[in-house]
């Protein structure tokens, strides 16, 4: 490879550049030969080698040259150009570029045009760059090469790979596009029927791309219930595109609209509207399915990024599903900025829609729970929590640090200064210490009376408590505000929020399924991403 290091580079040009070699006799002329001078060698070189001339002729007027390189100490040629090294070298060496800059090197000359068409070179990108393996021998069994799919499947599509949320108006979704098998697919991710927060989530398939029956790239439709039919993908801009079905009779129903309806409610609720005695829920179901329908997969998708993390995070950021009363459940994004927590949401409904930051945890703002009798008290956890909102609010109206802390445990003077600021006495919950100290081992936890939970599975220790805000709205999203309530941390993977005002539970936990392509290239363009969100549905 010390001789690789002594050669040109390879780019647009059709001649190789050799590089001069210092303290070397050989480097003066070779440095005062011009670029008339070396192709004529270069043309000559190859030339004597097409005809059969000599391997090694000495040129006596001059330093010593071959016509497939320099002739060093020992009398083996070293050679001068990237054209002379060994067509498996040179394979060896294409197949470490990246497949974007392959075309460029096809363009220096024949002879490497002709290496590129090698099947390890392609093999190996699609392997490395969309982690393929066992399936390209498949591929190649049936007659599509390796080079053929990197080049009109996999390279073409590179950019819809990733995460992705669909605009379906306040409903949102996650999609998530990858190289599955030896198609590209987009899956759409589901939450769990309602309320078992705690099962794994769904996917369905909306579209494929594939290579497997004709020799270019084939895109399908995958809703509705007759199998894959003909449907398009086109680009409309960076971080977007979209999806078109071009033969929508394969998402109708013998039954007419009644029974795709029956099949919509089983596979999104799992239960029939009978089962739902819910008045408003059954309205809000039907709502929904109206306003999804109309679009019949042709939809334009945006790009989004999970949370970058960083050390100092409470936990893990990323993606967690939970329990909205009616609504049933869906997925939001859980961030951290400084002192704060954010749960953004990914699906959404007509009162708070998907974009929106549903959930907002000020962090310098720890809370201690009492024993397990006084927590039953909606009333005792009321006048904290209001207690610190409203000192929040005021801070923030005075332009001052929304900071509120209690003094350390046995520091003189503490009660005294925890019932001055919040009028709650030594029974009560108490501002906690900073985020710091407050304790990370587990604590009893139960919610109080008259608080609804969608879900009664759920822990019964936490670790950490803060104050925060949740966003609640009307139909439409109509008079948007926020209201104080109780973020509580379980574990890793589990965390909950109290909503004071509808006296309602929320639990959240955590997304476990691996989405590739899915990180932020920096933290800029993951909180720009997280402005745009909102801006979609505002």
């Amino acid at each position: 490879m010390a001789v690789c290091a002594r050669l040109c580079g390879v780019g647009q040009s059709r001649r190789c550049r050799r590089r001069p070699r210092q303290n070397q006799q050989v480097q003066a002329s070779d440095s005062d030969m011009d670029e008339e001078e070396e192709e004529r060698i270069v043309g000559q070189r190859r030339g004597d080698a097409c005809c059969g001339g000599p391997e090694s002729g000495v040129n006596t007027a001059g330093p010593s040259r071959v016509h497939r390189g320099v002739v060093d100490g020992t009398g083996h040629p070293h050679p001068q150009a990237l054209s002379e090294l060994p067509p498996e070298l040179l394979v060896e060496i294409f197949s470490l570029l990246p497949g974007t800059a392959l075309p460029n090197v096809a363009l220096v000359c024949k002879t490497f045009r002709q290496i590129l068409n090698t099947e390890t070179i392609w093999r190996r990108r699609c392997m490395e760059e969309f982690h393929m393996k066992e399936d390209l021998r498949k591929m190649e069994v049936g007659g599509v090469s390796s080079r053929d799919l990197y080049v009109k499947l996999l390279h073409p599509y590179r950019h819809i790979l990733g995460l992705w949320q669909p605009d379906i108006g306040p409903y949102g979704g996650l999609l998530n596009v990858v190289v599955d098998g030896l198609f590209i697919i987009g899956w759409m991710y589901l939450p769990p029927h309602d309320p078992r927060v705690e099962d794994p989530m769904r996917r369905r398939p909306l579209f494929r791309i594939h290579m497997w029956e004709t020799k270019k790239a084939t895109v399908e439709c995958m809703y509705g219930h007759k199998g894959p039919h003909k449907g398009d993908i086109q680009t409309v801009r960076k971080d977007e595109f979209s999806t078109k079905c071009n033969q929508t009779d394969h998402h109708r129903m013998p039954g007419g609209r009644q029974e795709e309806f029956r099949t919509w409610l089983e596979e999104e609720w799992g239960r029939t509207l009978e089962e739902i005695f819910h008045e408003h829920m059954q309205e809000l179901i039907l709502m929904k399915f109206i306003y999804t329908s109309q679009y019949d997969n042709c939809l334009t998708y945006r790009r989004i990024y999970l949370p970058p993390a960083m050390p100092s995070d409470l936990i893990q950021p990323g993606l967690f599903k939970g329990t909205y009363g009616s609504h049933g459940l869906e997925i939001v994004m859980l961030s951290f900025h400084r002192t704060s927590a954010r749960a953004t949401k990914l699906t959404g409904d007509p009162n708070v829609p998907a974009g929106q930051l549903t959930l907002d945890i000020d962090l310098s703002q720890p809370l201690v729970l009492p024993d397990l009798e006084h927590q039953r008290n909606i009333e005792e956890l009321s006048r904290l929590v209001l207690g610190v909102h409203e000192q929040v609010q005021r801070q923030v109206r005075e332009g001052t640090p929304a900071t509120v802390r209690a003094p350390a445990e046995g520091a003189p003077g503490d009660a005294n200064v925890a019932e001055a600021d919040h009028g709650v006495g030594s029974n009560g919950c108490q501002p906690g210490p900073s985020a710091d100290t407050c304790p990370s081992e587990s604590q009893p936890f139960v919610l109080p009376l008259g608080v609804m939970a969608r879900n009664e599975v759920y822990p019964r220790t936490c670790r950490k408590c803060f104050y925060g805000t949740g966003l609640i709205a009307g139909h439409g999203f109509t008079s948007p505000e926020r209201t104080p309530g109780l973020f509580v941390l379980f574990d890793q993977d589990r965390f909950g929020f109290i909503w004071l005002e509808l006296k309602s539970f929320s639990l959240y936990i955590r997304l476990t399924d691996h989405l590739a392509h899915a990180h932020a290239p920096n933290l800029e363009r993951f909180e720009a991403m997280l402005r745009n969100m909102q801006s979609w549905t505002s």
